[in-house]
């Protein structure tokens, strides 16, 4: 019952992620970019000081070594602009539909190109996945209505999915987790800078509020949660749990933000969680 109930926290931690940019972004109350700064700095005040936490408790090292740490800040940053930017547009549910099925889509095509072996059941299931985000995204649908923001919201799966292989063969994943925000934090900083138009003069304590809550808490400890659990969890059952993301996102926009359910999201979740439990549970429960 104690994995159950920690590891429904972690799911709706990262589900609330959702639900708090678009709330934010989406309200008008900050930028996306700023939004997206402001995350990244709170994410790694936050997973600093677990780290340095640990090593008072356990002595551990806090450097994981560079191996990985370039390509994963540099994935996260992809991550979290593209995340940032796509909520000014789509809904809760419906972007973190997107999101998931082009980070499983983005991890089975890094298993493709590492000449991993993928038996058929992977193959049939990414491929139902990427029918169901092709019919998502189909003429008629409220993402077809943003494509600027869905293709956002894809290039953001495509970042966080190359972030979560670079990650790969990681013995202290906290602590690279921790890493690479720490080393995205001065890019961060100066994308808010120089871009054109960035940071929101308009931007009020509500939008700050909400983005320091989603790197602090549900980002930043979110993480550290989900790395305390996944060893008793194990991977496969991992990989089912975040099946519930986009359904928990798109329950908290309707709940909090007023979003609406479609038979077109239902569908269309139907065949991208449905193909990536075929990917990814064993074939013997």
């Amino acid at each position: 019952m104690r994995l159950f109930l920690l590891t429904a926290l972690t799911m709706t931690a990262f589900a609330a992620n959702s639900v708090l940019n678009r709330a934010a972004v989406g309200g008008g109350n900050i930028g996306a970019v700023e939004f997206a700064v402001v995350r990244l700095v709170a994410g790694a005040g936050m997973l600093g000081i677990l780290i340095l936490l640990r090593r008072g408790r356990t002595g551990q090292a806090m450097w994981p070594g560079w191996r990985g740490r370039v390509a994963g800040a540099g994935a996260l940053l992809v991550y979290l602009f593209g995340f940032s930017l796509a909520y000014g547009g789509l809904d809760a549910g419906t972007g973190a539909l997107v999101l998931f099925g082009m980070v499983q889509i983005t991890m089975f095509a890094g298993a493709f190109v590492s000449r991993e072996a993928v038996p058929a059941r992977r193959w049939i299931g990414a491929a139902v996945a990427f029918l169901g985000l092709a019919y998502l995204l189909s003429p008629g649908s409220e993402a077809a209505e943003h494509p600027t923001h869905a293709a956002l919201m894809a290039a953001a799966g495509v970042g966080w999915g190359v972030y979560s292989l670079s990650a790969r063969g990681t013995r202290d994943p906290l602590g690279a987790t921790a890493w690479n925000f720490l080393l995205a934090v001065p890019v961060g900083g100066l994308a808010l800078a120089l871009l054109p138009g960035a940071a929101a003069p308009t931007a009020g304590a509500a939008g700050l509020f909400l983005a320091v809550v989603s790197g602090a808490l549900t980002s930043g400890l979110g993480y550290a949660l989900w790395y305390a659990v996944l060893p008793d969890l194990g991977a496969a059952r991992g990989g089912v749990a975040q099946l519930t993301v986009p359904v928990i996102a798109l329950a908290g926009g309707m709940a909090f933000l007023g979003e609406a359910l479609t038979l077109r999201f239902v569908i269309a979740s139907a065949l991208v969680l449905g193909g990536v439990a075929l990917a990814t549970m064993p074939r013997r429960a």
